[in-house]
């Protein structure tokens, strides 16, 4: 019974002692994520593999 008593004890004590550790407040200005996407290389980038498939494949029209 005392092991019992001892084990309430320190579980209470602890929960007490953790009680005050741990602090949730909400922010007072809004989260911004900013993403920066650069899509226009990509494009760029296949439309100059496609032209120069193009231009290999048709050297008589250029």
């Amino acid at each position: 019974m005392a092991r019992r008593v001892t084990a309430v004890a320190i579980l209470l004590g602890g929960a007490v002692a953790l009680s005050g550790c741990v602090s949730v407040n909400a922010p007072d200005k809004p989260i911004v994520i900013e993403l920066n996407i650069n899509i226009k290389q990509e494009v760029i980038y296949r439309l100059a593999a496609d032209a120069a498939n193009t231009i290999e494949d048709n050297p008589d029209v250029f």
